[in-house]
């Protein structure tokens, strides 16, 4: 029995569904523990393009039971139009479990997230406006609508008429915009709650059961290490705990119980939205690297922000997840370029830091210090082997591991299923 956490350690992008995929063939159960429709995970089977935003990347596989977990954020409309869209491409969705306890996206949120947003101008966060701050701002104040609460009419008619007052007097008298209906919403939801009620189940109660049955189990986070809400670079983060920890509270199982921690990274940096990023490239080097890589958001269509690999952050990164190895994506995207460039420290009034938390005002001083690498031409397409790597490219991979300390165990070499080198030492 194998309970593995799979984490972003970047700003998110990283190629997590791909590797959830990958992973996937080996275990019974995939848990998603926290986030909303704000992440998006492409996952290409035999041609075939899979875009996935809240149903964890293990449906494709019949066998395995996917869980969204209790610290999931959902959008009852965006999740049975993915349902609907995967069973229209014959992957069937009976294998999917839904929390009870998920809080339920509503429309006011998505309005209040866009407002807020727009209301900022030049010191806009670059949220995906789907609504999921203001979600979580619920939950935690202890007003939020849960899957649960569509199953109790009445109880569901309370709950919704005294948030939507409070909702509504926000958006007309701070805001001065448009209101929401109360019937219409009720209305609306109550037919969500017919579609999703098959599915709804006690989450933490069939994870727990399954790890006490010796099932193998997947835990796949959403988002990366450095958007999470207490260790990112607040406030130009994400409003839940993207880390490895966020998944005791995200699915309810206790720390005991986890296995192996690997973490995704790219063989390069990106992030989308706003913050600080100090190997961004704003040049020729970026545009490669975004037009190669098609470094545009599954969620959003915005183009991503691109740039060097950086160890510092990887380090922190490793730190607070305690990694047992990495999976590195995108590998062939570098290939093409002359010389390659790895951060290896920052420089910030004078201090050089290795290892550094996410503090935005002290990143936005520094300046990046460079390990530069000769690049290679070679197609690293069909490659099975990491041996029969160019020399270049393999002594890229084994500077990052010594860089990072952490052993690199999966490298993607392209965008299909099978375009992957497991490396035997660190896979088992």
């Amino acid at each position: 029995m194998t309970n593995i956490v799979l984490v972003g350690t970047q700003w998110g992008d990283e190629g997590k569904g791909r590797i959830t995929d990958f992973l996937s063939n080996k275990v019974d159960m995939v848990v998603r523990y926290q986030g909303g429709d704000n992440a998006g995970h492409t996952v290409i089977l035999q041609g075939q393009e899979f875009k996935l935003h809240l149903v964890p990347s293990g449906i494709l596989y019949p066998w395995v039971t996917c869980v969204i977990g209790n610290g999931v954020v959902i959008n009852p409309e965006t999740l049975i139009t993915e349902i609907n869209n995967l069973e229209e491409k014959g992957i069937k969705t009976d294998n999917l479990k839904i929390s009870s306890n998920c809080h339920l996206i509503m429309p006011y949120h998505i309005a209040l997230d866009s407002i807020s947003e727009n209301s900022l101008g030049p010191l806009k966060i670059g949220t995906t406006k789907k609504g999921i701050g203001p979600v979580y701002a619920d939950k935690a104040s202890r007003s939020g609508i849960r899957v649960c609460d569509l199953f109790d009419k009445i109880s569901f008619k309370q709950k919704l008429s005294n948030i939507l007052k409070i909702k509504n007097a926000i958006l007309s008298k701070v805001y001065n915009t448009q209101t929401f209906d109360f019937d219409k919403i009720f209305d609306q939801y109550e037919s969500y709650a017919d579609v999703l009620k098959k599915y709804v189940v006690d989450s933490v109660l069939l994870i727990n059961q399954a790890i006490d049955e010796k099932k193998n189990i997947l835990f796949e986070g959403a988002q990366g290490t450095l958007l999470d809400i207490d260790h990112g670079t607040y406030p130009y983060v994400t409003s839940s705990n993207t880390i490895a920890g966020g998944v005791f509270s995200g699915s309810g199982i206790g720390p005991k119980k986890i296995d192996k921690v690997i973490g995704i990274a790219k063989a390069y940096c990106t992030r989308v939205g706003s913050g600080v990023f100090p190997t961004e490239q704003s040049n020729e080097i970026g545009d490669y690297i975004r037009n190669k890589g098609g470094e545009y958001g599954t969620t959003t269509g915005r183009a991503r922000r691109c740039g060097w690999f950086d160890c510092v952050m990887i380090k922190y990164s490793a730190m607070i997840n305690s990694l047992d190895s990495l999976a590195l994506t995108k590998l062939d995207v570098l290939t093409g370029l002359e010389k390659v460039k790895i951060c290896i420290s920052y420089l910030i009034d004078g201090e050089e830091f290795k290892i550094l938390a996410p503090d935005c005002e002290k990143l936005g001083k520094g300046d990046p210090i460079y390990m530069e690498l000769d690049g290679w031409d070679e197609d690293l397409t069909n490659i099975k082997d990491f041996k029969n790597l160019p020399t270049n490219a393999r002594k890229y991979i084994e500077v990052l591991e010594e860089l990072a300390g952490i052993p690199i165990s999966i490298i993607s070499v392209g965008p299909d299923r099978d375009q992957l080198i497991v490396r035997d030492e660190y896979s088992k």
